[in-house]
């Protein structure tokens, strides 16, 4: 199982200097994906949770796909309707190339009213949107003398049964965001339900969960994966992985933009799990070392 990491691309602590040093502190930790996610304009729905600056997901993956070697790049998740999908494609597949295909696309339908406005875009439409971006994106993809040749792994989010079907008809994985286990394990279920309808393949499961150390255990059916003492969050990712998560990514955030501020909490919380995790790593750099 594959673990890695959403980085905050948002923020009052965010600039390219934090940018560089959570790329470097994810790779050199030894996880295996770094992400970051999406929005254009920042209306003040968007501002309330993840306010400016926020930097464009494909302009800041380009650029940290110059500062890392090993890592995988992707989005968790790009909103499908903000950009046309020809463009999304383009993109998509020069990152791809140019980060020797370590690009994955992860894509959502959006949940901001106030920024589908700001851009012309029918909020109550998002999902069909969605759906036929996804299907002209493949459809370019097929033209490999433009597009190239190397494949782009692309992970549908979205929590919801509209979620679980487009993950089956669309996606190569479904990517459900911040999930209970319980829920988890009975979403699973129905995702396999649709796929048996559908006679098609199951997507792989790619959960992005929080990482939320705490010293004493946090219990009740409400308890998100990743949330609770170490010993709870090292079980949940055993627990995903008998449950068939392909890929987990870990989720730092908790919601106070003032937390971007002080990324090295988050950084210490990663260097804590990953040392618990089996796979190599090198020594992580400080981030003096890093700037």
């Amino acid at each position: 199982m594959k673990i890695g990491v959403n980085v905050l691309n948002f923020g009052p602590g965010s600039d390219p200097g934090v940018l560089r040093n959570w790329a470097r502190t994810v790779e050199d930790l030894g996880f295996d994906l770094l992400m970051v996610s999406d929005h254009v304009a920042i209306t003040p729905d968007v501002a309330e949770r993840y306010p400016a600056p926020f930097f464009e997901p494909f302009t800041t993956l380009s650029w940290l796909a110059g500062l890392t070697t090993r890592v995988r790049l992707g989005t968790t998740v790009l909103i499908a309707p903000y950009r046309h999908p020809l463009l999304t494609a383009r993109m998509a597949a020069n990152l791809n190339e140019l980060s020797d295909g370590r690009f994955v696309l992860g894509v959502g339908v959006g949940w901001a009213r106030q920024e589908f406005a700001a851009l012309g875009i029918p909020f109550a439409r998002r999902g069909r949107l969605t759906d036929d971006h996804l299907r002209d994106m493949r459809a370019a993809w097929a033209d490999t003398a433009a597009y190239g040749h190397r494949r782009i792994p692309v992970w549908v989010g979205g929590n919801s049964d509209a979620g679980l079907r487009r993950a089956v008809r669309l996606g190569d994985a479904w990517h459900p965001l911040r999930p209970t286990l319980p829920w988890l394990g009975e979403a699973v279920g129905r995702l396999k339900e649709y796929a048996d309808e559908d006679r098609l393949p199951l997507p792989a499961l790619a959960p992005r969960i929080v990482l939320r150390i705490t010293a004493a255990p946090v219990e009740g059916p409400d308890r998100l994966a990743g949330e609770g003492t170490l010993d709870q969050i090292l079980d949940d990712l055993d627990r995903l992985r008998l449950l068939g998560a392909e890929s987990v990514v870990l989720d730092t955030y908790h919601g106070d933009p003032e937390e971007t501020r002080h990324p090295e909490a988050a950084w210490q919380a990663l260097a804590t799990v990953a040392a618990h995790l089996p796979v190599p790593r090198t020594r992580p750099r400080t981030g003096t070392e890093q700037s």
